[in-house]
């Protein structure tokens, strides 16, 4: 598996903020977003891809994932699904041992069976064009139906600006997403700026019916690694 870090936290975002979690971060991602704060893992021409990504074997990632005291894994990324396969041979011995997990993903990739089999929550984050992917590259038909079949993913858009809002709204009412489904989130990596833009978006949420989340990482640790 190619894999960035491996560390104990709280879950920062979303439905599950809050929750004392194992991180699996993987390397690699399919979209290249201009606010990324995880650049890390694929941003060859910033970063050193040798230093930065661990080639581990399926065995050894699960060893290290136990090392922790608890039984919650958040697999985010990069991009988790390109890993699909390395994912289902992992996640089965993982499950024995009574681990429960959420996987973080842009929502461009369907995933595979087995794969949904063992995930107890999707954490949808599908890309706009704040993000500076191309609607190619962001947007996949198919995987936003497949995912808005799925009962238990949440679709989660990160706002800049409320400039970002009509494009959002657009694509809920394109693909027909439950509102209750829905979570915004401010696009911030200071703490200053996260708590300017908390209360603005919590109230837009207030009035659509949509879930709210801060990312209380940045507010617990500032924007580092490992956290």
């Amino acid at each position: 598996m190619k894999v960035s870090e491996i560390f104990y936290s709280i879950q920062g975002e979303g439905t599950n903020i809050g929750v004392p979690s194992v991180f699996l971060r993987l390397a690699v991602c399919n979209l290249q977003c201009s606010w990324c704060d995880s650049r890390y893992t694929w941003d060859w021409e910033r970063y050193d891809y040798n230093k930065e990504v661990k080639e581990m074997n399926v065995s050894k990632v699960c060893e290290r994932i136990q090392e922790y005291d608890c039984r919650h894994l958040v697999i985010t990324g990069g991009e988790p699904m390109l890993q699909q396969s390395e994912l289902a041979s992992l996640l089965p011995p993982l499950q024995q041992c009574g681990f429960d997990f959420e996987i973080e993903t842009n929502g461009t990739i369907v995933p595979t069976e087995p794969l949904v089999n063992s995930i107890g929550q999707w954490n949808v984050s599908p890309k706009t064009s704040n993000s500076e992917n191309s609607v190619d590259c962001r947007e996949r038909s198919e995987a936003y139906a497949y995912f808005r079949k799925l009962p238990n993913a949440y679709f989660k858009y990160v706002v800049s600006s409320d400039e970002d809002l009509n494009e959002i709204m657009n694509l809920i009412a394109k693909y027909q997403i439950p509102r209750s489904r829905v979570i915004l989130m401010p696009e911030a990596s200071s703490e200053h700026e996260l708590l300017e833009k908390n209360a603005w978006l919590s109230a837009i949420c207030k009035i659509n019916g949509f879930r709210f989340t801060t990312r209380l990482q940045i507010i617990l640790y500032g924007n580092k690694r490992g956290t």
